[in-house]
């Protein structure tokens, strides 16, 4: 249910600030947070977009032409892949967010800003996302958190707003498509994303391909497995996929699922 109330309440909470730098990936809550700081705040925001190998370059793309159109203050941060990731362990969340936020907030804190959010909303506290005791610990705010919006909430709101994000499907950093404790291989990062955009290309923007080395398991929307296993696309889908470097294509038969690497795990501590 809709409650239309807390954007207001979001409005005033931004509005009690002096400025914002905001965490900007170009997804859809960041997107909606910063056009809403924006409106409040005006020339008092900046938006920071951290550029990783394991960050698709499509999105870093999207969020340069989204503060490009509309004049905001913006800026690049470029990161590798810190080596207590690189084998992909099960606090990689955590580990990757504090060390991101952590040079965000001084970058932020050097340009004279005074508080930097992000875009974690109300659902977000529901699955395990380790990464939220990394920004707590970092005094992070998030305000759509923080006023109970969900994440049904932030897309009503956004396309109330006319941002191209409203029915943007939801995307996660590359390292969810390895299995923990996975070596961690540039090459392998591309070739997903590249996976992962030619399913775009055909129609599948909400799937994922999870990568187990030579194998790729693609996940989509459990009600459209049908169409991807018509033989023609089937067989195109093969096709790009081996051409990528995939020697198996493989079908996840129970559909698409945020985080299908974390099944049964709770929200967890570090």
């Amino acid at each position: 249910m809709i409650n239309p109330e807390k954007y207001d309440m979001l409005l005033q909470w931004l509005g009690r600030m002096e400025n914002a730098a905001i965490a900007f990936s170009g997804g859809v809550d960041s997107t909606f947070l910063l056009a809403t700081a924006q409106k409040i705040l005006g020339k008092k925001v900046i938006a920071f977009t951290v550029k990783t190998p394991y960050i698709p370059d499509w999105e870093v793309e999207e969020a340069i032409a989204f503060c490009r159109e509309r004049s905001i203050n913006h800026r690049i941060i470029q990161a590798g892949i810190l080596p207590a990731i690189a084998n992909n362990p099960e606090n990689r969340c955590y580990l990757c967010k504090k060390h991101i936020f952590a040079v965000l907030k001084e970058e932020a804190q050097k340009d004279g800003y005074t508080s930097l959010l992000d875009g974690t909303n109300y659902d977000d506290t529901g699955i395990y996302r380790p990464g939220l005791a990394a920004l707590k610990e970092l005094g992070i705010s998030s305000p759509l958190l923080e006023n109970g919006i969900t994440k049904a909430e932030v897309r009503h709101f956004s396309a109330e707003l006319g941002l191209p994000t409203a029915d943007k499907p939801s995307y996660a950093c590359l390292l969810t498509r390895l299995p923990y404790e996975y070596t961690v291989k540039n090459d392998e990062l591309r070739r997903i994303e590249k996976a992962e955009r030619f399913l775009a290309s055909i129609g599948f923007a909400a799937s994922r391909v999870r990568n187990h080395s030579n194998i790729a398991r693609i996940e989509i929307e459990k009600e459209r497995l049908t169409e991807l296993l018509q033989p023609e696309t089937a067989a195109r889908v093969v096709s790009k996929l081996h051409k990528l470097g995939y020697e198996f294509v493989t079908i996840d038969m129970e559909g698409f699922r945020s985080g299908s690497f974390d099944r049964n795990k709770k929200q967890a501590p570090t």
